[in-house]
């Protein structure tokens, strides 16, 4: 039979006070559970450990003392590592890896993550932009405490908050004939050059979209970026259609950009933050807790262009 850490703990505080009854006391079990431990002890290692005196309790023998030094150790240690356990949960602190499929974060997410790390926080942090099934398998095996993604199709392990619904909208280079709508519709786009977003879920989008017309976009240029996108509309190489959109209507070249809401592009796309809500480390929780106050703050209505 294998020692266990209660019998150890038991042990050890017997020896400590001398006497039965009173470490039954600290324990708070009976008395019989202390001598069997003791009992146990000894058979297993053929020893005897304790010497008992009717009238004085009891006292250890010199191999006694010597199991009681390690066995005191041992459970220090073993108090210490939950302890250690305990402040990683509990404490803003450690190490949180977010995985990102959001084209925009590097617009919100700074101010999101301000407060987690030093002197606010002591947060180290790592970021890793993917794609959308990319950030959820990285949460399911491991890789990522936390991801920012759109729970279409969503895995069924995945647990998430959701956090905005921005509807599509048209990017137009500054001065384009749409420019003068306040909304324009699928109609209106269909047949002009459009500069799509190469990313996975993306391409599907566009051609659902589209169908309700009965034709396809007029894609004449891809890119893997919004940055290229947005660059490549603002160059007047033909429109684009996201749903997110950053702080800024200019573009890396610095030409000017215009955003337009489509009135006809059906539901809005939901971003959401994904992570373990049954048992989440408090840096987890208090990042998801920070998405959503931004999510719900008006600084946040600005990465969207509403009808």
């Amino acid at each position: 039979m294998q020692i266990t850490l209660k019998a150890m703990r038991y042990f050890a505080t017997a020896l400590t006070h001398g006497n039965i009854s009173r470490a039954a006391e600290t324990l708070h079990v009976a008395p019989s559970a202390v001598a069997a431990a003791l009992d146990q002890i000894e058979a297993h290692f053929q020893l005897q450990l304790v010497t008992r005196h009717r009238a004085r309790g009891i006292e250890p023998t010199r191999a006694g003392r010597e199991m009681l030094h390690k066995f005191t150790h041992l459970l220090e240690e073993y108090d210490a590592v939950l302890a250690e356990g305990r402040d990683l949960k509990q404490g803003l602190g450690g190490t949180l890896r977010l995985g990102y499929y959001a084209p925009v974060a590097p617009a919100f997410l700074p101010s999101i993550l301000s407060g987690l790390v030093p002197p606010a926080g002591d947060v180290s942090l790592i970021l890793t932009e993917c794609d959308n099934d990319a950030a959820q398998s990285g949460l399911i095996e491991g890789r990522f405490d936390a991801i920012l993604f759109v729970p279409d199709g969503t895995h069924p392990h995945i647990e998430f908050e959701p956090l905005l619904h921005p509807p599509a909208y048209a990017l137009l280079p500054a001065g384009h004939p749409l420019c003068a709508k306040p909304t324009v519709s699928l109609s209106d786009l269909a047949g002009l050059a459009m500069v799509a977003l190469n990313r996975p879920m993306v391409t599907d989008y566009y051609r659902h979209l589209f169908a309700t017309l009965g034709c396809q976009p007029n894609t004449v240029i891809q890119a893997n970026t919004t940055e290229m996108v947005r660059s490549l509309v603002g160059a007047g190489m033909g429109y684009a259609v996201l749903h997110m959109r950053p702080a800024t209507d200019i573009s890396y070249a610095g030409d000017p950009l215009d955003a337009r809401p489509i009135s006809d592009a059906g539901a809005p796309l939901t971003v959401a933050v994904g992570y373990n809500k049954s048992n989440p480390r408090r840096v987890v929780s208090t990042f998801v807790e920070r998405c959503q106050t931004w999510a719900a703050s008006g600084e946040a209505e600005a990465f969207t262009v509403q009808p």
